[in-house]
């Protein structure tokens, strides 16, 4: 039986799909963007501020599920400029233990939904 995950300290989904899923002890998390949960606009200033947003979204929704980041295993980034990788890298990465950090694809794509430079998602295991 699958349960879904809702939290209002994450952007509400923006089409037909759900913050998150819980199957069993699995945590599938919908990719999140740089919206701000409060006045779901984009927090556009810099990549970095952009990242942090997406980090504390992915953590709210983490959260609502009761777990953490040590709980995730696996995690997509998806970029439009993969010249930002670096500052992504460096936001993700502080969030992690190195020696514990999930497994990971950074993927280069044309655009992304509201035209945001990146979107996370993430599955988590209890």
């Amino acid at each position: 039986m699958k349960t879904i995950i809702q939290t209002a300290h994450a952007p509400a989904p923006i089409g037909p799909y759900n913050q998150a899923i819980k199957h069993g002890n699995t945590l599938y998390v919908s990719g999140q963007i740089g919206l701000d949960p409060n006045s779901m606009e984009w927090v556009s200033n810099s990549i970095t501020e952009e990242t942090e947003q997406v980090m504390k979204n992915l953590e709210a929704v983490l959260k609502a599920a009761h777990m953490t980041f040590e709980n995730v295993v696996k995690s997509t980034i998806f970029l439009s400029d993969m010249d930002n990788f670096t500052e992504v890298n460096a936001v993700y990465g502080s969030r992690f233990d190195e020696t514990q950090a999930p497994a990971r694809e950074t993927v280069a794509v044309k655009t992304l939904p509201k035209n945001v430079r990146l979107e996370i998602s993430m599955i988590a295991i209890e």
